[in-house]
């Protein structure tokens, strides 16, 4: 053997030597720590009575950091100048509470922390402690526990708060606009079901909210509520259930502002149904108005013609749930809006779908001589035309055949707008699938009180189609799309074919509505379906 080789097989044999000693001294890290910190001491202890301090500090055995405070801590009754809590963004082996606020007597206060608390390294929470105290000589320990439910969704938000107000004489309706409540507690992040601990004997209004702010109290634009039928009276064992809601907003117009030429926008908040716009200025003899409906914002458009040569016009705006509002508009010289023409659908169009041509600026005239509307057959197709006022669209309605091709052809000046301005030469091509590229699905409802809305949603609720149903008997939705559909079903109770929200003035609660089973629509293919209802 050369010395050469001989050299070699010594480095090779003294690498593995060390790499071996290596290995064996070097720890696994063992396993994962997955154990929450552990409370050493408290100073007061937890549950003290008579409490005349302003600090309160927590121990733990190990290094924790605090996260997510703001959503997490629940104060119960709320103080109206929150605590400093530290440490925050920074470990510690003790939690501080400073209090600053004025602390009732004879009062139990709750301090939920959810799971905000957390060790240092791998961030496992100690799961919704509460560190409770009374000003007083007694803990109170009476509780109303129930669970949180969407009006129309299958799940309801999350971190929703739960409320009680004390009925006393000071109690009035309008208390949750104003006032913060007697006791609050939260669902946090995951929970749908709540317990609001450490009650006193009374009479309490119960009420939720999911609280888009954040102060405690009900703001009708931002917030999602909840509220039980009646008073309750603790102590309780019943478990209450409250039915989360958006409110339809109340009617409010918006200042209005003139957007182009001849164009003023009127905006609004809630249910413009009987809204109306009146002009109080003096207008020429030829002078006209249009109004429309924004597509994309809650605006109605007044339209005008002529140009007036002011400074400003004086309107007033009236509804149903308003005397008045009488607006100054003032006015410039603008650019004209271009007639720019939408259609619907694009390419593919249903069995029983209209084709829709809209335009912003309002329509005053068609003409059905300039319209061709033939098959892939060069076959002329007869058709029935609708128009909208309102929302400045034209539906067409003609009779489809299987996996067909039609041509619609709009020759110039078949369209007139508002300022006279004219269409050019439109052509749109559209196609039906095959019967067997679709499929249908037949409901049977059991036990159910008439009328409802039958609904046929996406994951997100949003709705693909829907029928009103007055009478009992099997029905049928036809050529639907392949898909996963879920099955929601609305109790009208007044027949007005819409979903109905609540009212908390009112002590109106939403209109029931029943979840089902999804169901699964292939191509080709016949779905049956029972529906089974049960007494709410």
């Amino acid at each position: 053997m050369n010395k050469t080789l001989s050299n070699l097989i010594l480095v090779v044999f003294l690498s593995l030597f060390f790499i071996n000693c290596a290995n064996r001294g070097t720890p696994d890290g063992g396993p994962k720590d997955e154990d929450p910190p552990i409370i050493i001491k408290s100073i007061p202890e937890n549950y003290s009575t008579n409490f005349t301090g302003n600090e309160i500090r927590v121990y733990f055995d190990e290094y924790v950091k605090i996260k997510d405070l703001q959503k997490q801590l629940i104060i119960s009754p709320p103080m109206k100048i929150q605590p400093d809590v530290t440490p925050l963004g920074s470990a510690s082996k003790y939690i501080t509470i400073k209090i600053y606020d004025t602390l009732q007597p004879n009062t139990t206060y709750a301090f939920n922390f959810g799971n905000s608390i957390t060790d240092n390294n791998e961030g496992n929470p100690y799961p919704y402690y509460r560190y409770v105290l009374s000003t007083g000589d007694y803990i109170d320990s009476l509780k109303v526990s129930g669970k949180i439910v969407d009006a129309i969704k299958t799940k309801p938000e999350t971190f929703v708060s739960v409320s009680l107000y004390e009925v006393d004489s000071t109690f009035n309706d309008s208390i949750i606009y104003k006032e913060t409540p007697k006791y609050i507690t939260n669902t946090l992040d995951s929970l749908t079901t709540f317990s609001i601990e450490n009650l006193k004997e009374g009479k309490y209004m119960l009420i939720a909210l999911k609280d888009g702010n954040g102060d405690n109290k009900f703001q009708q634009k931002t917030d999602q509520i909840a509220f039980y039928k009646d008073f309750i009276e603790v102590p309780t064992d019943t478990l209450y259930t409250l039915k989360l809601f958006s409110e339809a907003l109340d009617f409010k117009p918006t200042r209005p502002r003139l957007l182009s030429g001849e164009k003023i926008a009127f905006g609004y908040e809630g249910d413009p149904t009987g809204m109306a716009i009146h002009l109080l200025s003096e207008t020429p003899p030829e002078f006209e108005s249009r109004i429309t409906q924004d597509k994309k914002t809650d605006t109605l458009n007044y339209w005008y013609k002529p140009r007036l040569e002011v400074d400003s016009l004086l309107f007033k705006v009236t509804h149903p749930s308003i005397e008045k509002e009488d607006y100054t508009v003032r006015i410039s010289k603008q650019k004209v809006d271009s007639l720019v023409i939408e259609s619907s659908p694009s390419g593919t169009i249903g069995y029983d779908e209209p084709f829709i041509i809209s335009s912003a600026i309002p329509f005053t005239s068609l003409d059905t001589s300039k319209i061709t509307l033939i098959d892939k057959d060069s076959t002329q197709i007869d058709f029935t035309t609708d128009f909208d006022t309102l929302t400045n669209t034209y539906a067409f309605y003609f009779k489809k055949k299987e996996e067909h091709a039609y041509n619609i052809k709009f020759l110039p000046e078949a369209f007139v707008d508002f300022f006279d301005n004219k269409n050019d030469t439109l052509s749109y091509v559209l196609k039906t699938k095959k019967i067997s590229d679709f499929g249908n699905a037949r409901f049977t409802l059991v036990n159910a009180t008439y009328p409802v809305i039958v609904q046929l949603t996406d994951k997100d609720g949003k709705v693909k189609i829907e029928q009103f149903i007055e009478n009992s008997g099997s029905f049928d939705f036809l050529n639907l799309n392949p898909g996963i559909y879920h099955i929601r079903v609305i109790h009208d109770t007044n027949g007005n074919k819409k979903y109905d929200s609540g009212s908390y003035l009112k002590k109106r609660q939403p209109e029931r509505v029943s979840h089902f089973k999804e169901i699964e629509i292939r191509a080709g293919w016949d779905e049956s379906t029972t529906l089974q209802f049960t007494s709410e």
